[in-house]
């Protein structure tokens, strides 16, 4: 019996229909904004002016603190604005806007070349260090430092390093296609992951929808290190998880509140573990990624790999431009993912996918009163009472809500898609979570 972990969960549609798109090289745009904030922590600051060339993998926004992640340009141009641009929801954040010149221009260092390169003779620091100077996050979604995640606190010790390649997420495909096209270099990435924690296990988590990438990482592990394991999972959303696919892997359960680390284990998403390689092994900083443009209305499906700081609009345009009949644009996933006010936001570094939906599918259905089924508790991962905890920050009952660890939630959305009564619970979980986030600062 295939693995997965233990209670709740979804199976939704999972629309992979971009699964046979290779990944394919978007040209470089006329220009690009590199927002200074990419990343979970403080935004970086710029170290370029308005006016200033730089060219491509140059350094131009430095992390502000350990919680920080530096930016670099990913063309070669001229400087034309530090200024602020409107995100994808219509929030003004601060960015850097190049206008880009016909031909690239490499930073002194970087290797761009296909050539793979298997020896690392690094020590853990130095691995580290080049992670951070070359500005990896979490390519998840999550965005999260990589070079923080890859220091292990004091008096922790970890064991095991799990690589994220499940992508439950329906629609999404760009992970798939990096496992079947650049599986090499995301081995080699992740034995580097490896050898920086210290650590010999390192387990790639699978979903078993995906066989080819089960098979085609198995076949090339033996050729990288030992230890390697490609573990096919049970297809169960929202098993992309940390929290749930830890529990699938290896059984253990992170706490309440806890981190992955508190058992003994990191994960990092294959995309990630792929900057890794280009960050140590080609010096290369995170300056483009794999991003799904997907949609059953669309023109035609994509894997692209783009540079960060490409508008999103740009990038619709390269897959055949936008329906007429569209509803709504989503970053990201169904399930997690959010509507896009604003389509002239730049590509992010978490952004791993473009959905466009048809107006039909788009449209909220009608709520109707709570019928008292109890579906949503049966499909919670985390074993909570998403009825209860979203009618408690409805009516605004904070503590209550605490009580009842509205912070657990991991906001995958299965009780919303799981409700018979359309009611928009997840709505008002996040609402509620955001509230009691704020009550714990302010008790600090």
């Amino acid at each position: 019996m295939l693995k997965t972990f233990p209670i709740g969960g979804i199976h939704p549609p999972e629309n992979k229909i971009s699964r046979e798109c290779r990944i394919e090289t978007m040209p470089v745009p006329a220009s690009v904004t590199i927002p200074l904030s990419q990343h979970i922590g403080a935004p970086a600051e710029p170290v370029v002016t308005k006016g200033d060339r730089v060219l491509t993998g140059q350094l131009i926004g430095r992390g502000n603190g350990f919680v920080s992640s530096n930016v670099h340009s990913s063309v070669t141009g001229i400087v034309t604005a530090v200024d602020t641009y409107l995100d994808g929801s219509g929030n003004r954040k601060r960015g850097i806007t190049i206008q880009a010149e016909e031909v690239d221009e490499w930073a002194v260092g970087i290797d761009n070349s296909p050539e793979v390169v298997h020896t690392c003779d690094l020590s853990p620091r130095e691995i580290i260090s080049k992670v951070a100077d070359a500005g990896v996050v979490g390519m998840g979604g999550a965005t999260f430092p990589t070079h923080v995640k890859m220091t292990v606190p004091d008096g922790r010790k970890v064991d095991t390093l799990i690589i994220n390649g499940v992508e439950c997420e329906p629609y999404l495909t760009d992970d798939y296609r990096v496992m079947i096209e650049r599986g090499e270099e995301m081995l080699i990435g992740a034995w580097i992951i490896a050898k920086a924690i210290g650590v010999q296990r390192i387990i790639i988590g699978i979903e078993a929808n995906k066989p080819e990438a089960v098979e085609r990482l198995a076949a090339l592990a033996g050729g990288v290190a030992a230890g390697i394991e490609v573990t096919p999972l049970r297809v169960r959303y929202p098993q992309g998880s940390e929290k749930h696919l830890i529990a699938a892997l290896t059984s253990r359960q992170v706490p309440s509140g806890g981190l992955p680390v508190d058992v003994g284990v990191i994960v990092q998403n294959v995309g990630t573990a792929l900057a890794v390689y280009e960050a140590v092994q080609k010096n290369k900083p995170l300056i483009e990624r794999v991003v799904t443009v997907t949609g059953h209305s669309l023109p035609r499906q994509a894997n692209v790999s783009v540079r960060i700081g490409t508008s999103v609009s740009e990038l619709l345009e390269y897959c055949g431009g936008l329906p007429d009949d569209t509803g709504k644009v989503i970053a990201g996933g169904p399930m997690m993912g959010k509507a896009m006010s604003n389509l002239d936001t730049p590509v992010i570094k978490g952004l791993s996918a473009v959905l466009v939906m048809p107006q039909q599918e788009s449209l909220r259905r009608v709520e109707q009163p709570c019928i008292r089924c109890a579906k949503c508790v049966s499909v919670c991962p985390m074993g909570l009472e998403p009825y209860l905890i979203s009618r408690l920050s409805r009516r605004a009952v904070w503590d209550e809500a605490e009580i009842h660890n509205i912070t657990d939630c991991i906001e995958c959305g299965s009780c919303s898609w799981q409700c018979p009564s359309s009611i928009p619970l997840l709505d008002f979980i996040r609402i509620g979570k955001s509230e009691v986030l704020k009550l714990r600062r302010s008790r600090k």
